[in-house]
């Protein structure tokens, strides 16, 4: 497909470039223009190995709307939509063994297909082109999002009860570069749910591929004091004497991350992403953002999976970052906006490996959105990044575009499959699991 988008305001994300007016071109998967719309500007795309001529097949007039990369959810369990307002207001270890634990070892690898289908549709309306997905059965979830378009990049949850060193080894081998939606990164749940001989096959697994290993880390303080009972040190110190960061990787949470932690972090090139949403619900506490900002950390956030926030809404999220640092830091110049959209676009495309999909400009994978401005949250525009963090919500998502494919357009789903029956196959699926 051909498009061709027009009449737009343009923010690109890519560093010290301020919102143009113009247009973007999207030649199949690919961005082959980003500029004024100017003759000039044109000319040089067709003299410098450009088409000859372009007919398109869809010219989109944007009517001064905003296009920008669509947002990266670092963070998710999409199949956990089966979960939504089933386990509410539990503590994290209560939730997770007594009621998340019970019930998912019930789910079959068709029922994660079809919840994973429901979380799509989500991320759609919330503006989200990239998943970094952690769950139980990683054939079914791909197929999922493959099937629905969107971009998912998944990662081990190995623990001491369910996959394994082997299987992460036959994922990483199956599910990279075969798809070009998917992809696949080493990783397991947490420290306090592995044993030291699991960890340490995974880091040698991460070793051996020269691969990055991503888990959950130092959510809770009960978390953080369980580790340093076992081995005499912080989750993430403890991680780093078996070698797990020797090729980097990131940590979901680091809610309790010590300055040592930090710098490590920084040195070994790990990314930290942040849950706020999630973090508040369970209350583990609230992540020093300011002191990650402050040590150069590359962070990301994600919405964490639908049990525990219970909204894969990265507008929520983005507000929550920058406020509850601001309450933290009881300052309110903590954390400003324009680095918190940064860390929902172009963190989380490092902190995913995404890098053709980072920032809108010539070449790079057309992964954007289209965000309405005329709309009374978003008016009037004294500061567009800033509205978005701080006024913006799902109702300014008037497109979400992905691999250069319109997936969800002025409320309407471009997925293959009727929503009304994706809702249907997830209630019958929880129907039959409570019973």
């Amino acid at each position: 497909m051909n498009i061709r988008f027009y009449n737009a305001k343009v923010l690109t994300m890519e560093k010290d470039k301020p919102i143009l007016e113009g247009e973007v071109w999207v030649k199949d998967e690919r961005i082959l223009y980003v500029g004024n719309g100017s003759g000039m500007e044109k000319e040089q795309i067709f003299q410098n190995g450009g088409p000859t001529c372009m007919i398109w097949d869809e010219e989109i007039d944007c009517k001064g709307n905003l296009l920008m990369p669509g947002f990266k959810d670092a963070h998710t369990h999409s199949g956990m939509t089966l979960l939504r307002s089933y386990a509410d207001d539990l503590p994290l270890h209560a939730w997770l063994n007594e009621q998340v634990f019970p019930i998912e070892a019930k789910l079959t690898e068709e029922d994660i297909y079809h919840l994973t289908k429901l979380a799509v549709l989500e991320y759609l309306t919330s503006g989200i082109t990239s998943i970094f997905d952690m769950y139980l059965t990683p054939e079914s979830i791909g197929r999922a999002c493959s099937e629905m378009g969107m971009r998912c990049v998944q990662t081990g949850g190995v623990n001491n009860f369910s996959q394994s060193a082997e299987l992460l080894e036959k994922w990483y081998g199956e599910l990279n570069g075969k798809d070009p939606l998917l992809s696949f990164r080493l990783g397991f749940h947490a420290e306090y749910t592995c044993s030291r001989e699991l960890m340490e096959k995974i880091a040698d697994l991460a070793g051996r591929l020269k691969a990055p290993v991503y888990m959950h880390l130092s959510e809770t303080k009960s978390e953080v004091d369980g580790c340093v009972e076992r081995y005499g040190m912080t989750p993430g110190m403890f991680l780093d004497s078996i070698e797990m960061f020797a090729y980097g990787g990131g940590a979901y949470h680091c809610v309790w991350l010590t300055p040592e932690e930090m710098e490590l972090f920084k040195e070994k090139k790990v990314s930290v992403i942040t849950n706020p949403a999630s973090n508040l619900k369970l209350a583990s506490g609230i992540a020093p953002i300011q002191q990650f900002l402050e040590k150069g950390l590359n962070i990301a956030i994600g919405t964490d999976g639908p049990a525990s926030n219970n909204c894969l809404d990265m507008f929520r999220e983005m507000f929550l970052v920058t406020g509850l640092a601001k309450v933290k830091e009881q300052d309110a110049s903590a954390v400003d906006a324009e680095d918190v959209l940064k860390m929902a676009t172009v963190n989380g495309a490092e902190a995913m490996g995404l890098a053709d999909a980072d920032v809108l400009a010539k070449g790079k994978l057309a992964d954007m959105i289209l965000i309405d401005l005329h709309q009374p949250n978003m008016q009037p525009l004294n500061y567009i990044e800033k509205n978005i963090v701080y006024s913006g919500s799902k109702q300014n998502v008037k497109m979400t575009m992905i691999h250069g494919k319109i997936r969800y357009r002025d409320g309407v789903f471009y997925t293959g499959e009727e929503p009304e029956d994706i809702y249907a196959k997830a209630n019958e699926i929880i129907g039959r699991l409570k019973n």
